[in-house]
């Protein structure tokens, strides 16, 4: 994880922002001067992000909270923008945990109002670029309004053919798996499939992302280096890139250079590549 500091011109355990308004600039002049750019036939297929840092970016302005909160919301735009241009085919946001209940209610209540505006003001935009939404998570127990906003996001855009935009809202990865889990021991009990049946690709077809292929590449901003419950089956040969940066900084520059990293990352699945193979055999 020493490659992406450097490209950011930034000491790897960093999560101090610059000033107001410089950080979009020198994350991409450092960009632009020690990477090529990104190729499109080299970007991951699927890219996860845990967006981390909001109350820290307006904390260290001085600002309340909730600020960082909607300068994370423009983060997102531009994220998607940045997504769909370079190719990449599925986007997933880590937008509200399953613990995230446990912040204040004041925080909380203005999270669900983001997400409200988010959804009016850009789910128009979102359909016009052949944006699919996909939304992942425990449904059950949200408030009618928020359930009815998150069923119109999906309904309206699930003929599109572009980039799917799964957002994950009341997630957890343990408790996706609990549920998954669940799933499979009714069927086994009511005899539609022996216990013997139940594998890998049983539990993959009964968790949320069913349907979506894994990650290639999963970032998190802030400097954090954990998954914080995040995808935990779906990430098991995700290259994790941690990005030394607050979400609301996050730009087109930033995911570039995490791709650079990722296409600098030997992939093997647990295998050897062919030419060390042939060297070894």
């Amino acid at each position: 994880m020493t490659i992406l500091p450097r490209l950011l011109g930034k000491s790897e355990t960093a999560t101090t922002p610059a000033p107001a308004g410089q950080g979009h600039a020198a994350c991409s002049q450092d960009t632009a001067d020690a990477v090529e750019p990104t190729s499109s036939q080299t970007v991951p297929t699927h890219v996860a992000i845990i967006m981390d840092g909001n109350g820290r970016w307006a904390n260290a302005r001085g600002l309340p909270r909730i600020k960082g909160h909607h300068s994370g919301v423009e983060a997102v735009r531009r994220t998607v923008k940045a997504a769909a241009d370079l190719g990449i085919r599925y986007l997933t946001i880590y937008s509200f945990s399953s613990e995230n209940w446990r912040r204040p209610a004041a925080e909380v209540a203005e999270l669900m109002r983001l997400l409200k505006l988010f959804i009016r003001r850009d789910l128009a935009d979102l359909i016009r670029n052949g944006v699919r939404v996909r939304i992942i998570g425990d449904r059950e127990g949200l408030p009618p309004d928020i359930t009815a906003l998150l069923d119109e996001a999906e309904a309206r855009t699930a003929a599109n053919g572009g980039l799917t935009l799964t957002v994950a809202f009341n997630y957890g990865g343990r408790e996706e798996m609990a549920r998954a889990a669940r799933a499979l021991a009714r069927k086994a009990v009511a005899g539609e499939i022996a216990p013997d049946d139940i594998d890998e690709t049983a539990i993959a077809s009964h968790l949320d992302t069913a349907g979506v292929p894994d990650p290639d590449l999963l970032i998190r901003t802030s400097g954090e280096q954990r998954l914080s419950n995040f995808l935990l089956w779906q990430a098991a040969y995700a290259e994790l890139v941690f990005l030394p940066i607050y979400w609301p900084d996050f730009d087109r520059a930033a995911l570039e250079a995490a791709i650079d990293v990722f296409r600098q990352r030997d992939r093997r699945f647990g295998g050897v590549k062919t030419d060390v193979q042939d060297r070894v055999g």
